[in-house]
């Protein structure tokens, strides 16, 4: 395929690394498959384009998404694969315009996620001066996982996702182990544990581990999550209402509109206030 140069997307400030659908062919809302749900009103197979998805490939109902029963898009983020697939890998000639490569964009943009993802977390332990000792693995790794996203379809289609995650997740751990070290006193540890409902409320889980904790519906308004290492941490529906969560590492946009929130939360100059938590707070 066709390669349109792309501005380097270095960790500083991360220009590559947010979704950009003005500049995409919609791929999340046809690539991928979703099932009627509490997250979305219907089912669509993979594939198959959104009955909302209009012919400029912007959402229909985006402004409603939450009240038309698709609150699971609302909390999607492609970390800027979407524009790469549409604009570099496939030269911007979209899959409407050439059904041909439908098959194999459709393939792509999955991989493209999970490496745009992996680059967005090692851009955030290169962006925190805690994680300087390994920055210089860190820089080599980003590297590496930016040359992958930049080659043709089907090499990135053909990547081993699972295998490049074992080489780079020591670094991010490691990276998050740094940062923790910061916070005094005790530092817990909740990696992977299962938390779904727990009542945190004003917990102390500043330096807190709490890597692919699940955290759904959990009650963690007021707690302080400073420091706090929340990689994969699943926090659906968990009530972050008065927390803090300043200086926290690998919390992701995504994670916030998952979860609830209010005026009194804390969150990282990097990321954005969710619109439902100023209709709840209002």
């Amino acid at each position: 395929m066709p390669q349109e140069q792309e501005a380097p997307s270095g960790p500083a400030g991360r220009p590559g690394l947010q979704a950009d659908c003005a500049n995409c062919f919609g791929l999340c809302c046809v690539a991928l498959p979703f099932a009627r749900s509490s997250d979305f009103a219907v089912d669509k197979d993979a594939g198959q384009p959104c009955a909302h998805l209009r012919a400029d490939f912007r959402c229909g109902i985006h402004t409603r998404l939450r009240e038309e029963g698709f609150s699971g898009c609302t909390v999607f983020d492609c970390a800027g694969a979407g524009q790469k697939v549409s604009r570099v890998t496939f030269g911007g000639r979209s899959w409407w315009e050439d059904p041909r490569s439908a098959r194999l964009m459709f393939q792509v943009f999955p991989v493209m996620r999970h490496l745009h993802e992996l680059l967005r977390y090692i851009a955030e332990a290169l962006d925190r001066a805690e994680a300087a000792p390994v920055h210089e693995d860190l820089r080599r790794a980003f590297e590496t996982v930016d040359g992958l996203t930049r080659g043709r379809a089907a090499s990135v289609a053909a990547t081993d996702v699972a295998a490049l995650r074992g080489e780079v997740n020591p670094l991010l751990l490691r990276a998050g182990d740094l940062v923790r070290a910061t916070a005094p006193g005790r530092r817990r540890n909740h990696r992977g544990a299962d938390l779904a409902g727990a009542r945190l409320a004003g917990a102390g889980l500043r330096g807190a581990s709490l890597r692919g904790a699940v955290l759904i519906a959990a009650d963690l308004r007021g707690a302080d999550l400073r420091a706090a290492d929340l990689i994969g941490a699943d926090l659906r529906d968990a009530d972050l209402g008065g927390a803090d969560l300043t200086g926290s590492i690998f919390l992701t946009q995504a994670q916030l509109e998952a979860a609830r929130g209010d005026a009194a939360t804390r969150i990282p100059p990097a990321l954005t206030r969710p619109a439902h938590w100023r209709r709840r707070a209002s």
